[in-house]
């Protein structure tokens, strides 16, 4: 019989002597057998029941969020919800209405876990679409659910962890209550020696050598069973041998007297321990990692956490070797050798490489040594990011721009050190002069600027960290400028093009305004400004580009930054003789966006220079679509007919612009709706009763139509009710209404004050507002008027007489006025030559009959041929199978003979019917279209004679 059995021991076993008698131990009076406990039943409470199956319940809410399982999360809270309902009468009897500690702790860890997995966009969209679907659900039935514990949470929020130790405490006090239970079931008085069901603690045996013989290692068999014996001797049945052992601290308070005091000390001594687990939990990994490190005994090794473990680190110089530039050169080839492997901890490389630096400039090794350790290290900061598409870590970053500016300091410095990509590494020099070491300065600046880009990128805009980084745009600028100093020492034409247009895409988007200073003569005429810097880069890279993209980016940012200043013609010129516009959709698409950005600023410009149409040509392009913050790369807009993939969103995320060079879209959509109006009101007015009418903006259509059909129009509120309402004015000739509609203080803080000089701009526009509206009337109401006065019209657009003689002179001139002037009493006389409504709405009638008709008559002669073709065939066939069908049994000869004589004699027949008919219908509409051309010939002549009698009249 086995020694684990609570019997007694081997009778087998080496130990046990024939002459010592076997004591065995008195086992448990009581005895169960299977049927009994199979009869057995246990009676619970409806507490227990209740309070069972919403642990049970939590359980498993816990279980599926450590998965993510979404769907299964908001199964389990449905049942939770729905077993807390069960369970309210009892908490409500038992508690005194107060919500368990259990459910108060699981439903705030369900509010963190929902709005955590909420918050993060990038797991949300590696979800599922099951699970996507099923967080949006279970967010809104917890926080729907959620309302009815909210002094719960707020108690839970404040102190936490006196939840957790009242929680565990109640827990272990039921564990200990069903032990002492047992215990007590167990246990007889009849034993005669006391049995102690607590371990004592056992005395830590100093190890002993290694060199020592084996039995005294292993000791001997008689010691083993003694030692099995005297461990049989402690249990009275098998449950208490396999019961856990409790700890030293455990034992010590089982020594405790029993009753209140004893009671207290073991609840103490329970907080305590539950407090400090719960710091532990709060600590980083790290930390834990070296307390728990302390704590054991036997002291164990902290492995780094990496997977470089399982690969050899380079080792640095013995202490006794002799450090020389080939030494510390070979070294930085070992270091560099495990660059892009898959184990190589990139950070220990780093540090290697700062290591072997420090050593390189102690030893005195040379300024080429120093600048190719350098040049590394740069290159392994940029590789410490993974991700291409994501920005690097703030801490690498400084770490970088410290490392580019010492080493651009030191090429500036040593001008015999030679970096260059064309140098190969078997001809570097780092002994004697001129020092020749291969890498490329201008492809990590190119890199520094982009991971600059890509860090502005990740930032809130609306933040203080974004303002934060952008400080870090001047010590970004200055290494620039030392990179153009350093290859325009190199003299490669082709890299000093690729630095200047660095340049430039810093400089472009950057208002001067010591350039409207100079231009009016405030500053002296030796300053430069940022137009005379920006010429000079742009017309070197005109000059010695090779390729088309840099080029091309020149001429767009170069437009860009004179439009920005008002350079109006210099920047249309360039526009117009680059002919980009041909070309330019199959650039790239990050070209495509600087080209889009600068047509939006072109248009600006034209608009605060007074040339409306320019800027609505500009503009027309950008707003047409619908999607203008697409084209200018400023966010993207969620598409309905189809969604786009994950990896289409990510390409879009990458092209977007850093929010400082953004383009307001409402000033932008401002200009262009008022540029609209301006134009379209007028030409609506002048040919209103035109039936080929068409639209100069159909976005501004569309704008006034909407307003149109509504049955109830309110006072203006956005941006476009307030340019819908001024329009409607203006087609009313009422010119201060659609002013004040325009510019208000609304109107102004929203848009107008964001331009330069914002007060020249409002009264330009007021200026255009009012010519328009005088256009506009002339048009409405000069059917009305048999003469009007100019002096009139002039008190009532509040304009110079010189400026309404001007503008219904050019009216009269292209025949969009049919008026004279009379000088001498300065009165405009209407040669009322215009129809009246009736006569206009029937002519157009008569037009469209017209129209329907000659589309008709073009219809009919189609079919009509194809009729007359196809009817011959269709006859020929019909009797050729009539033919057959009747001498089926004559000869085939004969047959064929005879159905070629038939067919021609048909085809005859046919031929001459159908150019017959043809004939007839050509002679009818050939008199037709007599007909109707001497009708139009009879309407000029009535419209000629009638202007004659109009003119005599006016005589």
């Amino acid at each position: 019989m086995s020694r684990f059995f609570a019997g007694g021991s081997d009778s087998d076993s080496d130990s046990s002597s024939d002459s010592e008698p076997v004591i065995r131990q008195q086992v448990a009076q009581f005895t169960f057998s299977d049927e009994e406990e199979d009869v057995k039943r246990v009676v619970r409470s409806k507490k227990e029941k209740r309070y069972e199956d919403l642990t049970n319940i939590i359980k498993s809410i816990r279980n599926h969020k450590k998965i993510k399982d979404m769907s299964s999360v908001l199964t389990s809270f449905e049942e939770f919800m729905r077993a807390y309902t069960k369970a309210l009468p009892v908490v409500m009897k038992e508690e005194g209405g107060v919500t368990p500690r259990i459910v108060v702790r699981a439903l705030a860890e369900l509010e963190d876990f929902v709005n955590e997995s909420w918050d993060d966009k990038d797991s949300r969209k590696n979800l599922s679409k099951n699970n996507n679907k099923a967080l949006g659900t279970l967010r809104q039935k917890f926080r729907k659910y959620i309302k009815d514990f909210e002094s719960d949470m707020k108690r839970f929020r404040a102190a936490p962890e006196e939840f957790a130790e009242e929680e565990e405490e109640d827990e272990r006090e039921d564990e200990k209550g069903s032990d002492d239970e047992q215990e007590k079931v167990v246990v007889q008085p009849d034993v005669p020696k006391a049995v102690s069901f607590k371990k004592e603690p056992e005395k830590v045996k100093p190890v002993k050598p290694a060199d020592d013989s084996d039995s005294s290692d292993w000791g001997s068999d008689s010691d083993s069973d003694s030692t099995s014996s005297d461990e049989d001797a402690k249990y009275t049945s098998i449950r208490d041998r396999f019961l856990k052992k409790p700890e030293k601290g455990t034992d010590e308070l089982s020594a405790a007297p029993a009753g209140a005091a004893g009671d207290d000390a073991f609840k103490k001594e329970k907080k305590k321990k539950t407090a400090e687990s719960l710091s532990k939990k709060k600590k980083p990994k790290q930390d834990e990692m070296f307390d728990e490190n302390e704590e054991e005994e036997e002291g164990w090794k902290v492995v780094n956490g990496t997977r470089s473990g399982a690969s050899e680190q380079p080792k640095m110089f013995a202490k006794d070797a002799e450090i020389d530039t080939k030494l510390v050169v070979n070294k930085l080839n070992e270091v560099m050798a495990a660059r892009g492997k898959k184990r190589t901890d990139r950070k220990m490389q780093i540090e290697f490489l700062r290591e072997l630096r420090t050593i390189s400039e102690t030893n005195n090794l040379g300024p080429a040594v120093v600048a190719k350790i350098r040049f590394n290290i740069v290159s392994a900061i940029f590789d410490y990011n993974p991700k291409v598409s994501g920005a690097m870590k703030l801490e690498h970053w400084s770490k970088l721009l410290e490392e580019i500016q010492e080493l651009l300091k030191l090429l500036l410095e040593h001008e015999d050190v030679h970096l260059s990509e064309s140098i190969l590494d078997e001809y570097e020099e780092y002994d004697t002069a001129p020092f020749k070491i291969r890498g490329c300065m201008l492809t990590a600046v190119e890199r520094l600027d982009d991971e600059f880009v890509k860090l502005l990128k990740e930032c809130d805009p609306h933040s203080n960290e974004y303002v934060d980084r952008l400080k870090d745009e001047v010590p970004v600028t200055g290494i620039i400028d030392q990179v153009v100093t350093y290859v325009e020492r190199l003299g490669n034409e082709m890299e000093i093009c690729r630095i200047y247009l660095r340049k430039i895409d810093h400089l472009y988007y950057k208002f001067d305004p010591n350039v409207l200073k100079k231009r009016k003569g405030q500053l002296p005429a030796n300053t430069v400004t940022s137009v005379e810097e920006m010429d000079k880069l742009c017309r070197y890279i005109y000059a010695k580009d090779q390729t088309d993209r840099l080029r091309t980016r020149a001429i767009l940012s170069h437009i860009f930054h004179h439009a920005l200043h008002d350079n109006w013609f210099q920047a249309r010129d360039l526009v117009l003789m680059s002919h980009l516009q041909e070309t330019i959709h199959h650039s790239d698409p990050s070209t495509q966006i600087l080209y889009n950005r600068m047509m939006a600023n072109l248009g600006l410009c034209a608009f605060r220079h007074g040339n409306i149409k320019d800027a609505h040509l500009c503009l027309v392009d950008l707003m047409m679509t619908g999607k203008p913050k697409e084209l200018l790369a400023q966010g993207l807009v969620p598409q309905r007919q189809h969604e786009r993939s994950l990896e289409q969103e990510k390409i879009e995320k990458q092209r977007q612009m850093p929010f400082h060079m953004h383009i307001n879209l409402e000033l932008l959509e401002c200009v262009y709706l008022v540029s609209a109006m301006l134009l379209e009101i007028p030409y609506m007015a002048a040919h209103e009763f035109d039936a080929r009418r068409r639209m100069i903006s159909k976005t501004f259509y569309q704008q006034l139509r909407s307003s149109e059909r509504q049955s109830l129009v309110g006072p203006p509120e956005s941006m476009r009710e307030h340019v819908v309402a001024a329009a409607k004015a203006m087609r009313h000739g009422d010119w201060n209404a659609c002013a004040n509609f325009i510019v208000n203080k609304k109107m102004n803080v929203k848009v107008w004050d964001l331009f330069y000089e914002a007060n020249r701009v409002r009264e330009m526009m007021i200026k255009f507002i009012k010519e328009e509206s005088l256009r506009t009337y002339l048009f409405t109401y000069s059917n009305v008027f048999a003469s009007i006065s100019v002096p009139h019209l002039a008190e009532m657009f509040k304009l110079p007489k010189s400026k309404v003689h001007s503008l219904i002179s050019k009216m009269i001139i292209n025949e969009e006025l049919m008026a004279s002037l009379d000088d001498p009493t300065e009165t405009i006389v209407m040669h009322r030559s215009e129809p009246s409504r009736l006569q206009a709405l029937s002519m157009q009638l008569a037009d469209k009959v017209t129209n329907l008709v000659d589309a008709n008559e073009r219809i009919f002669e189609m079919k009509q041929g194809n009729f007359f073709q196809r009817g011959g065939n269709q006859g020929y066939n019909r009797d050729r199978q009539n033919y057959r069908n009747q001498n089926q049994n004559q000869n085939w000869n004969n047959n064929r003979r005879q159905d070629n004589r038939n067919r021609g004699n048909r085809g005859n027949q046919n031929r001459g019917e159908g150019r017959e008919q043809r004939e007839h219908h050509r002679d009818h509409h050939r008199e037709q279209r007599d007909h109707r051309e001497h009708q139009r010939e009879y309407r000029e002549q009535r419209d000629q004679m009638r202007n004659v009698d109009y003119q005599n009249k006016a005589e």
